[in-house]
């Protein structure tokens, strides 16, 4: 080998290692800057999740510290099935799920595409409607309380003057407690079903409706022709984004019930809280919330794959 291919192979063996120096040193820098992020997804995210489902399987006083964690196997989920307020807060879950989420949608719906056919005011009622969703749950449970009183609240005063002697007492009462819970929360949800709906509507294209007019299709017609099909995308994303959080539900109740009365309003994941806050049983306040995750795994799964194969078809 010459004195010119020697310093041929001897450069191209240089620039090789100053290229693989630069490139790691970018992937240095690059894993350096989103390090915090990772970091924040362990502790916040993924060692809870972890830690919770090793909770699951363990007896722990939450005031004991952590030395008096023990392990009892599959005794917390054996409780589970035993325990009759679990059953009685899935119930209501269930009945609470069952009821906002298809009334929210459809009153949102029909909403969305009255604003969105110009009507007078528009921009009002969108700004109207979505001051609830980003209000303080406090603020509105507050004004709710004040809503719902059975002697001096305005509801019960209407009913009285509209011939209704004994108006029902509503948050404390057990037949009304929970329907109470459900009004609040599909009225303080209407502003961000509404605001996704008429972003929905915007995208289909004006010619449709104006071609459904030249061949004497009705606005009936033109709704369920057009508009609630093309709708579909959005009408499955909010259907299971509303599902999902109608089975996380636990401020309104916590700050107007508290559960009561006589669990007539507790749900699941204020059975958690009162089974690891107040009750200071960690172990199976961790059994009940991996119950409720494979609930709505479970459901959104199913939700999921009707709405796919409904789609092909």
């Amino acid at each position: 080998m010459d004195q010119t291919e020697r310093v041929a192979l001897t450069s191209s063996s240089s620039k090789r290692r100053a290229f693989w120096n630069q490139t790691r040193k970018e992937a240095f820098a690059g894993w350096l800057f989103l390090s915090p992020v990772y970091l924040c997804i362990l502790v916040l995210g993924v060692f809870p999740v972890l830690f919770s489902l090793f909770l699951s399987f363990c007896q722990w006083n939450l005031v004991g510290g952590l030395a008096s964690i023990k392990v009892v196997g599959l005794d917390n989920f054996k409780l589970l099935f035993e325990d009759d307020k679990f059953y009685t807060a899935l119930k209501n879950n269930l009945t609470y799920t069952a009821i906002t989420v298809p009334i929210g949608l459809s009153l949102a719906l029909i909403l969305s595409f009255l604003i969105h056919a110009r009507v007078f005011g528009q921009s009002y009622f969108k700004i109207a409607f979505f001051i609830p969703y980003i209000s303080s749950i406090t603020a509105l449970g507050a004004i709710w309380s004040a809503l719902y009183h059975p002697s001096l609240g305005p509801i019960n005063q209407f009913l009285v003057r509209m011939g209704i002697t004994t108006p029902p007492k509503w948050l404390a009462d057990t037949h009304f407690s929970l329907t109470s819970i459900m009004i609040i929360a599909i009225w303080a949800a209407l502003g961000y079903q509404i605001i996704i709906f008429i972003a929905g509507l915007t995208t289909i294209p004006d010619e449709l409706y104006e071609a459904a007019n030249m061949d004497g299709a009705s606005s009936f017609q033109q709704f369920f022709r057009i508009t609630f099909p093309l709708l579909a995308p959005t009408t499955s994303f909010l259907f299971i984004t509303t599902l999902m959080s109608s089975f996380k539900v636990f401020d309104l109740i916590a700050f107007l019930t508290g559960g009561g009365p006589n669990d007539s309003s507790t749900v699941l994941v204020y059975r958690i809280y009162e089974e690891g806050f107040q009750n200071f049983r960690m172990g199976y306040a961790s059994a009940i919330s991996w119950a409720l995750f494979l609930i709505i795994g479970g459901v959104t799964l199913i939700t999921y794959r009707l709405q796919k194969h409904s789609a092909y078809e």
